[in-house]
Parts: C-alpha cells; structure tokens; sequence
C-alpha cells in the first residue's frame, strides 16, 4: 500500500443538497449524527493501511477544510502519515473551476508528482460505503490493469445514473455506457479508480475531456487492460435530499447494511467556536424514546422515535420528533411537532409548530428536481416562530427569521426566504 497514493475529489458544488450544501462543500454535510460525509471515505482510506491522501476541494471549502484539520483524527500524522489537502485553484469566473474529475486530478499532477508513486487510487468524497481498497489494489496488481473501476449491480431502473460496463468472462471491461438511456449491463461504476501512475499520465495528457467516465474510459477500452473489480456490500450516493434522508434512516434498520458500529469510521470532534467537551445526554422522566440515534450533550424531555440528533439537540417537553434528522445545538421547543424533516445546525423551531403535515402530491414549487417526495427541509440558523404550520416539501432557507412568514399556515410545496 505504501506505493499507492489516494487522491480524494471533494470539491463538488453538491446543488441538489440544495440548503443543506447552502454554506458547505457536499462531504462536510453532516450525517448519522455526529460525522460528515468524507468520513467515510477517509476512514476507508486509513483502515485499508494507505499512508497518504490528498483531499481536493474547491466549493466553499472552509468548513470542510476546519474539519480535515491536521487529518489526525483519521491517524494521517507523522512522518510517514500525511492528510494534504490541496487548496481550490479557481480563479474570478466559473470557467476556472474544476471541470470534471479527469480535470481535477490534471490540476494537481504537480503534487502527485512529487510522490512518485506507483498507482493512484481516486476517491469521491460523498458516498456512504465501507470497503477495504487493498483489495481492489492488489486485484489491480493481479490482474496487470492499467486502471481498474470499482462496480456494483444495481437496479436495471438506475443504471441511468450511473457509467455501466459490459465486461467478458475475466472481468475485462469490453463496453461502456456513460449515464445510458438504454443499459446492456447492470453493473454501475462507484466512481473508485485504480490508475498506475504512467497510465494515469498518459490519459491527462494525451486524452482530450475533462471526465474520467465521460472522456477517459471509453476511448482506451481497447487499447488497455481496463478491468471492473466487483464490490458487494452497502454503498449509497448521498446527493439528493430523498437519498441522504433514506441512508440516515438506513441507520436504525437492523437488516440495511449500514453497520457503522462495525466499520471503524473516524471523525474529528472538535467543533469551531467550541470550548471544552459536551456535557453527558440527559433524558428526562416525562421522555419517550423509540428507535433512534441521540448524540451526546441532547436534552430530550419530549417524544423521539425513528429519527438521528446530532449533539447538543434539545427536545422540549411536548414535542415530537418522528422519523427526522436534527443537526447540532437545535431547538425544537414545547409542543411542535416534526414529521419526516432534516433540520439543519442552530434551528430554533418555536413552541406549537406543526411541521411536515399534509400529503405532500405537491412538488416544491421553487426546486421541483431537489424535492418531492414529502419531506421538508430547514436551513442553518433559521427561525422558524411559534404556532407555524409547515406542509409537506417545503424548504426554509438558512437564517430566516420569524418576520419573514407573512403566513403562520404554508402549503405544500411551498419556500421561505428564497430571495432572503
């Protein structure tokens, strides 16, 4: 593993996060109550024994850069132990950002360089998965591949979100498809390549586009040796709102695959502006608690069942929480009532709210792409006031504040502070 270099792209705008990617980068949204998303590729990353990664990113890199820190938390420190991350390269317009992950890697040949080392291993930083990329990397070796692509059969209704390959007997590819209308294959790409170096160099200088699935792929199919390593286990892109909410409810399914308690996953605990260490969760008597996740330094003297609260959430007497994600040091105050809802870091829901009624057949009127299927979704720091009644998918941006609801009663569908 030692000649392996990780190159981790972690730069993604993440836009059907929507408010959730609305101050972040993708990876550094928080999940499962006290990690972040990139934790669980660098955690891959540290438990498969790779002594070096670099973390590429660019849209509003800061929280997640506060987050990697030292990469001590993921044991990347010391002399043989490094977690680099590799500052955006953007200059004033769009045009100047990364392009693609082909691209990204091609900005920054400068820095693998320097390690010389025998393959590379790119990584995305938005998945929720456990895998054990030793043993891709030595299939890699086995197999004498000039890239090998980490794939999984997925639902023939899917593969239109995905590059699928079409491979022979020995698990050579022989066929691509990149995000095809009509898929000959159900076998998907995770977006996890194994490139030796020279060959790597060859296709960033030699091979026009800016995708490795778009532009690279298909055009040295024949050429190379391209080969698809099979993964079986649990593996979930997190780039929707529906997807993300589905894979922390996943958390609290026994039979989902999602066994965090298993997989060794590291974090950094350490949160900006705070001193000192949270206080133990205290429960109060008059509580109820069923099936859920409640993080340390919560204060549940209402009712929670099936949902994830990250620390310091506080649930007041006579409310409930149900089937919900609830981020840091929110508040969620007497009496309200959350049904199916992700509230962002710093909330403060007033008393009597009711907030995700109705039957949600209405789409978000402002984001019909990013939110339909019922749930609602509340930004960082907004405040939303007492006696609100909030119908299925809507959004409040981060930072409303309670003048902002011209109405205490919002339909289906509808969005608070859009223009905020």
């Amino acid at each position: 593993m030692r000649k392996t270099l990780a190159i981790l792209l972690a730069g993604g705008v993440g836009s059907r996060l929507n408010i959730l990617a609305h101050s972040r980068a993708k990876p550094a949204v928080p999940f499962g109550g006290i990690y972040r998303i990139i934790d669980f590729t660098l955690s891959n990353v540290v438990n498969s024994g790779l002594n070096h990664v670099a973390v590429l990113t660019q849209y509003k890199p800061l929280s997640l850069m506060d987050h990697l820190a030292s990469g001590a938390a993921w044991d990347f420190i010391g002399r043989l132990h490094s977690a680099k991350i590799l500052p955006p390269r953007t200059g004033q317009k769009d045009s100047d950002w990364y392009k693609g992950t082909a691209d990204a890697v091609r900005q920054n040949l400068d820095y693998i360089h320097t390690h010389m080392p025998e393959r590379v291993l790119v990584l995305s930083g938005d998945h929720i998965y456990h895998m054990d990329y030793s043993r891709m990397i030595n299939f890699h070796k086995n197999q004498a591949a000039d890239l090998t692509i980490a794939m999984m059969r997925v639902p023939k209704e899917s593969t239109h979100q995905f590059g699928i390959a079409v491979t022979d007997e020995m698990g050579r590819l022989v066929e691509w498809q990149e995000k095809p209308k009509q898929a000959k294959s159900n076998l998907a790409s995770m977006g996890i390549y194994v490139f030796n170096y020279d060959f790597l160099l060859h296709c960033l200088r030699n091979i026009p586009g800016n995708d490795f699935g778009h532009d690279v792929i298909t055009r040295v199919l024949k050429s190379h040796r391209v080969f698809a390593f099979p993964f079986e286990g649990y593996w979930r892109d997190v780039g929707t709102l529906q997807a993300y909410w589905e894979a922390n409810m996943d958390l609290l399914r026994p039979d989902s695959g999602l066994e965090i308690y298993r997989w060794s996953i590291f974090t950094n605990v350490e949160e900006e502006g705070r001193k000192g260490d949270r206080p133990s969760t205290r429960i109060s008597s008059r509580a109820l608690i069923k099936d859920s996740i409640i993080s340390q330094g919560c204060v549940i003297e209402g009712e929670v069942q099936r949902s994830i609260l990250s620390p310091g959430v506080h649930v007041r007497a006579g409310a409930v929480v149900k089937d919900s994600v609830i981020m840091h040091d929110s508040i969620i105050s007497y009496g309200s009532v959350l049904d199916k809802v992700i509230v962002d870091k710093l909330v403060r829901i007033g008393a009597g709210c009711q907030i995700g009624v109705g039957e949600g057949r209405i789409p978000n009127r402002a984001f019909p792409e990013h939110l339909a299927e019922g749930l609602v979704v509340i930004g960082k720091k907004a405040e939303v006031p007492d006696g609100t009644v909030l119908g299925k998918n809507c959004i409040v941006f981060p930072e409303v504040v309670p003048q902002s609801f011209s109405v205490r009663t919002v339909g289906d569908g509808e969005t608070i502070g859009l223009h905020a």
